[in-house]
C-alpha cells in the first residue's frame, strides 16, 4: 500500500476510531487525506492539517459540508478512495419505541450523507477507477435486540455501496471490522468493560490488504482478511 504517485482519499469521521486509524495508516503510506468530523478540536487534534491532511468540521447531514468536502477533492483533482465511516448508533432501544425522528437522525447521518457524498464525487471515483468502502457491522446481517435501528442503517448502508459499484464500474466494499475498542461501541454497552475489544489499528492491516488486493466488489469481514504483511 505505499503510494508514490499521491493518490486520494476521503475518510469520513476521521477524529477517531478506525477513522483516525485508518487515516493515521494511509498517511504514513504517503497518501493525501480529506477528512471530517462533528469536533473541530478533537479532529485537529488527532489529524492535524498539512500538506497532505485536510481537515473539515462538520456533519455529513450538512450539504455545505457535503460541498466542502467535494471542493476540497476538486482542488487535489482527483479521489482515489472514499470511505464512508462516520456514524450515528442512535438509540439502543426496541424498535417498537423509537421515534421517528430518532430514526430519521440515524439514516441522514448512516444513509443519505453517504449518498449524498458519493454522488458528488462519484465523477472523481470513476475517473480513478477508485474504490468506494462503507464500514459496516455484524449487526447488518445478525438481528440483535435494540440494535434494530443502527442495523437497519447499515445494511441499507451495503446495498447502497454495493449498487454504487456495480452501477459505475468501480470497486465497492461493505466491510465489517468486528468489535473494536472504541467510544461507539462502549456507547453499546454503558458501564460495561469493553478492554477486551481489539483496538482499531488491529483492523487496519486487514482493510489495507483488501485495498491493496484484487478482491472483487462485496461484502467482507475484516477477521477473514490476511492482513497486509502477513504470510498466506
Amino acid at each position: 500500500m505505499d503510494r508514490t504517485d499521491n493518490e486520494v482519499a476521503v475518510i469520513t469521521g476521521g477524529s477517531a476510531g478506525l477513522g483516525q486509524a485508518l487515516a493515521t495508516a494511509l498517511i504514513d503510506r504517503g497518501w493525501t487525506i480529506v477528512t471530517d468530523a462533528r469536533d473541530p478540536d478533537r479532529l485537529h487534534s488527532a489529524l492535524p492539517n498539512g500538506s497532505r491532511v485536510t481537515t473539515l468540521a462538520g456533519d455529513v447531514r450538512d450539504q455545505d459540508h457535503l460541498d466542502a468536502i467535494a471542493a476540497a477533492v476538486a482542488r487535489h483533482g482527483r479521489l482515489d478512495l472514499l470511505v464512508h465511516n462516520a456514524s450515528d448508533l442512535g438509540p439502543m432501544l426496541p424498535l417498537a419505541e423509537v421515534t421517528h425522528s430518532d430514526f430519521s437522525r440515524v439514516l441522514e447521518t448512516n444513509l443519505l450523507g453517504p449518498l449524498a457524498l458519493t454522488q458528488r464525487l462519484l465523477p472523481y471515483l470513476i475517473a480513478s477507477r477508485g474504490t468506494l468502502v462503507g464500514i459496516s457491522s455484524d449487526a447488518a446481517v445478525e438481528h440483535y435486540p435494540t440494535w434494530g435501528t443502527y442495523a437497519a442503517s447499515k445494511v441499507a448502508l451495503d446495498h447502497l455501496v454495493l449498487t454504487l459499484g456495480e452501477e459505475n464500474g468501480i470497486r465497492a466494499y461493505a466491510v465489517d471490522p468486528g468489535d473494536m475498542r472504541t467510544a461507539m461501541h462502549q456507547a453499546a454497552f454503558p458501564g460495561e468493560d469493553i478492554s477486551d475489544r481489539p483496538l482499531p489499528e488491529s483492523v487496519v492491516p486487514h482493510l489495507l490488504a483488501l485495498l491493496a488486493g484484487a478482491e472483487p466488489s462485496g461484502r467482507y469481514r475484516a477477521a477473514e482478511l490476511t492482513p497486509i504483511g502477513a504470510a498466506r
